[in-house]
């Protein structure tokens, strides 16, 4: 390759990422997607805490194992292709179409600590979104209407009212999500903030997996949304009686 086609490939691939998304709206993702973001995220384990407790889950390779099989296998099939459902609705201003899935994925959570999840950080985020001012009143304004309010149904508005293109959206919920995993697991296995590091970043290619599976699901003629985990619905109720906890699930 000459060094002149080699400049014009580089500057190709930098205007496609510049075409992708802009700027000031990475940096709206980089605050939406942060753990300093004030919506109670550190203080759950969806499930990982109790399969730490039965055994499941060990050390580094079973965490990584657990964290890369919730990607692929529960967000990917559902909560993934819901958000982009959802991220569609608010951009069309359906407002009705997003309280629909909004309600959908609230029956969809299998026990009390599971639904108390989305609420509480649903219920957050949305007041955020209210409190900052994002987007335009009507969007907020729908938002405050929904209760309870789901986390993705309130992560996806924030990042319309952001005007945050849906994959990348998408791309920082599935990452927040595996990264909150790592960090329980940090505290709960317990790991090396090392093994941690090496975890998130061996996961970089699941993400897009993940994404690129939720897209086919969400883009059928019939968004094929599948939430079948009974191992995770087993594991998040016995939590709810587990002796010694961490984390709120």
């Amino acid at each position: 390759m000459t060094t002149r086609t080699a400049s014009a490939d580089l500057e190709a691939r930098r205007g496609a990422c510049a075409a992708a998304i802009g700027l000031p709206q990475l940096i709206s993702l980089l605050q939406l997607a942060s753990p300093a973001l004030p919506i109670g995220g550190f203080s759950y384990s969806q499930g990982l805490e109790a399969a730490i407790d039965h055994g499941f889950v060990n050390d580094a390779p079973s965490a990584e194992r657990w964290i890369r099989d919730g990607l692929l296998h529960v967000h990917a099939d559902a909560e993934a292709p819901l958000w982009l459902l959802l991220h569609r609705c608010w951009a069309a201003r359906d407002y009705a179409g997003a309280a629909a899935w909004n309600a959908w994925f609230h029956a969809s959570r299998e026990t009390a600590e599971l639904r108390l999840e989305t609420e509480q950080m649903g219920w957050s985020l949305a007041r955020l979104v209210a409190q900052m001012e994002w987007g335009e009143p009507e969007l907020r304004a729908e938002l405050a209407r929904l209760t309870p309010v789901c986390l993705p149904t309130a992560f996806s508005a924030a990042c319309v009212a952001l005007a945050v293109p849906e994959r990348e959206g998408l791309a920082a919920y599935c990452f927040s999500w595996a990264e909150n995993q790592v960090v329980a697991a940090l505290k709960a296995v317990p790991l090396g903030q090392v093994a941690g590091q090496r975890i998130l970043h061996r996961l970089n290619d699941v993400v897009q997996e993940a994404i690129t599976e939720a897209g086919r699901r969400a883009n059928a003629t019939l968004p094929e949304l599948s939430t079948f985990s009974p191992m995770l619905g087993l594991l998040s109720a016995r939590h709810e009686a587990q002796y010694s906890r961490l984390f709120r699930s």
